[in-house]
């Protein structure tokens, strides 16, 4: 953006030790709008004063985070909640100059190779084999545990590129890829775990809450391992948890990509992150 004499003046102000002064210069910095971004940013690399840095770091922040709310909002009033779309806006918080080309192309590499190897007369199971024959044996994601002091394994990209993710991280990405190949995988809201379920074909959950007779069976996604229905009658057993009909319910896109955000964020809880963790948790409250 060319820099006008009411930009150059507003910057003059940003050290302001003034914190009225400070939050007023702020507000019309963002009401200028991502393209003001260029002139921060060498405000920045032209600046020798940290604190300033640091005010400068904060103002980019924001105007980075009003898009992405925005891109939420946008995505939650759309007909069709894609799950790889909102993955990767969520990945955007991290790091706003993403491009999401090499993802999507990733993807898409996954996708082909498993769809080359199903064909119509393959039973649920065979299907399911194919899937985690091809993502963790031949593609080699390795999933982890959730530890949140590794945010990077919530972010797909990182996922992506690393080969390696979280239980979430890779059921999303297990989700994604069912989506496209019409597999009927869904994530379910099963106590302290993130479960998948091959869901009987041609099933329909209208007027229903029998949600169990609908599942085949079960699928971790941190490994691709498949359970039975006395596998989960166990783990309930074990948490002492009574197995009712809810958790089995399928959880729409935009309830996963809600849990993404609400899991990335316990990532920042932290005095100097806490930010971080609010604002996720904003994203998160406008998908309800």
């Amino acid at each position: 953006m060319e820099e006008t004499n009411e930009i150059s003046a507003l910057f003059k102000l940003i050290d302001d030790p003034d914190s009225e002064v400070f939050g007023a210069v702020s507000t019309k910095l963002l009401d200028f709008g991502r393209t003001i971004i260029p002139n921060l940013e060498h405000l920045w690399e032209t600046t020798p004063d940290e604190r300033l840095q640091e005010r400068i770091e904060n103002i980019i922040h924001r105007l980075h985070y009003n898009d992405l709310s925005e891109d939420f909002r946008q995505w939650n009033l759309s007909g069709h909640h894609d799950m790889l779309v909102a993955a990767l806006l969520v990945a955007k918080f991290q790091c706003p100059d993403l491009t999401t080309a090499a993802s999507l192309v990733e993807i898409e590499k996954i996708r082909r190779n498993i769809w080359l190897e199903l064909n119509a007369y393959l039973t649920p199971l065979e299907q399911v084999r194919i899937v985690t024959g091809i993502l963790y044996s031949y593609y080699g994601l390795k999933g982890t545990e959730i530890n949140y002091n590794e945010a990077n394994e919530f972010f797909i990209h990182k996922v992506l590129e690393s080969k390696r993710g979280n239980q979430l991280s890779d059921g999303i990405i297990y989700l994604i890829l069912c989506e496209l190949l019409d597999i009927p995988v869904k994530a379910i809201n099963i106590p302290k775990q993130f479960v998948l379920a091959y869901f009987k074909p041609g099933y329909s959950l209208e007027g229903t809450t029998d949600y169990i007779s609908k599942v085949e069976f079960y699928i971790d996604p941190s490994s691709g391992m498949v359970f039975t229905h006395k596998d989960i009658e166990s783990y309930f057993k074990r948490i002492s948890v009574p197995p009712v009909h809810s958790y089995f319910k399928p959880l729409s896109n935009k309830k996963v990509i809600q849990h993404l955000l609400e899991e990335t964020a316990r990532c920042f809880d932290n005095e100097k992150e806490f930010y971080k963790k609010e604002e996720l948790m904003r994203l998160a409250d406008l998908l309800d």
